[in-house]
Formats: C-alpha cells, sequence, structure tokens
C-alpha cells in the first residue's frame, strides 16, 4: 500500500520513438479449416497474400479451371488482401462465365514478429509478438449448382452483367508510375462505335487541306 501522501505513479506506456526502433521480420497467419462443406476432393485453394500477383495468381487459377476435372476453386484473403481476393474472382467470373458463388466473411488472427533494431548489451535481440484480429473472406466458384438458400450464395451472372474486356485489371497499376501504364484495350464493339462517329468532310470542301478525323468521345 503507498504511503499516505504519496502520488503512484503508472507505468509509462510504450512510446512511437521506441517502436520506431523495431522491423516487422515475419507475419504468418493462423491455420483455420475453410468455412464451406461439401468440397469437391479436388477443390483448387488460392490464398492470395498482399505482396501477391495477380498475373501469376490468375495464371494458375485459369490453367486449373479450364480442366474438365476441376468442378470448384476457392480464393481466400485476409487484411490488405481482401480486396485484390476479390479481384481475382471477378476476373475469373467473366472470363468463365456460368460460376455459382458462395461468399464468407470472418476474422483471422495474423501473429506479427517484431525485432529491435538495436541489439541489447548482452548481444541478444529483442523481438516483440503482436497478435492481430483482421477480416478475411473466402469465396467458393463452382461449376456445379450450389445451395441457393445458403448464406452468402449469389447465382451466375448473366453475360451482359460481367465485367468489359477493357476492364480487367493490371495488378501492377496501383504501384506503376503514370508513365507506365498502358492505354486500356479497346474493345470490338467501341471499335465500331467509333467509325460510325467518323466525320465526313463535304465533296465541296475536299481538296482544301481538310482531313477526314475521327471524333474519340469516351462512353
Amino acid at each position: 500500500m503507498a504511503a499516505e501522501g504519496a502520488e503512484s505513479k503508472p507505468m509509462p506506456p510504450v512510446t512511437q520513438s521506441r517502436m520506431e526502433n523495431f522491423r516487422k521480420v515475419k507475419t504468418s497467419e493462423e491455420d483455420s479449416p475453410l468455412p464451406f462443406t461439401g468440397l469437391a476432393p479436388d477443390v483448387v485453394e488460392m490464398k492470395v497474400k498482399e505482396g501477391s500477383k495477380i498475373r501469376n495468381l490468375m495464371g494458375f487459377a485459369m490453367s486449373r479451371m479450364e480442366l474438365k476435372g476441376t468442378r470448384q476453386i476457392v480464393f481466400s484473403g485476409c487484411g490488405r488482401a481482401v480486396t485484390k481476393t476479390i479481384t481475382c474472382v471477378e476476373i475469373m467470373k467473366r472470363k468463365l462465365g456460368g460460376l455459382h458463388q458462395v461468399t464468407k466473411v470472418r476474422y483471422k488472427t495474423l501473429v506479427e514478429v517484431w525485432e529491435n533494431k538495436d541489439p541489447l548489451p548482452n548481444g541478444q535481440v529483442e523481438t516483440l509478438t503482436v497478435h492481430k484480429n483482421v477480416p478475411s473472406i473466402c469465396i467458393l466458384l463452382s461449376k456445379d449448382p450450389l445451395d441457393p438458400s445458403e448464406m452468402g450464395y449469389q447465382p451466375p451472372e448473366p453475360r451482359e452483367g460481367l465485367w468489359p474486356e477493357k476492364e480487367e485489371i493490371e495488378d501492377e497499376i496501383s504501384t506503376s508510375s503514370p508513365k507506365g501504364m498502358k492505354r486500356p484495350l479497346t474493345s470490338p464493339q467501341e471499335e465500331l462505335n467509333n467509325k460510325k462517329l467518323q466525320v465526313q468532310v463535304p465533296e465541296s470542301q475536299k481538296g482544301s487541306g481538310m482531313m477526314d478525323y475521327m471524333l474519340d468521345y469516351p462512353h
């Protein structure tokens, strides 16, 4: 018990300046079963990470799903990888079409190990282990019908409701400089529409130096 008249001093919190001396050296996530029942024995599981390349993920996923024997695929990601996970799913739905979908949202625990940049006097390295609960998403895509009464179920989208070809997302777009960004591909329908907008110079003005030109309005 503190002496009468003495002031109690709380424990000093970990200051921001102290945490700046640490660097993250390892990140892992807890192992947990997929939140789906009745999965096909040959189901493909794609774990999307924050640093994953969409081009690489989709190259492997498409090669597997184009096989006749492969009926289902699951994309999963947590934390900052959630958006990239959804992007992969939307690209596959547009490319293949006719896929049934079930989406499950939950929380997962990430374990981060931080290491002090400055060793202790005895040469040992001080480490901190941090547990974080982050949102996680698992999305099942199936060529075969799924239970429509299951929470998170979405039926196949009509072809006209899928993304147009030119809106396929490039995985480097968020990190590339403006100079490295390419012009989106133009679909054949847009090229046809643009040709219809071509302005023809009247016969009376031909030969006066004026030339036909294209009005390329955005749609």
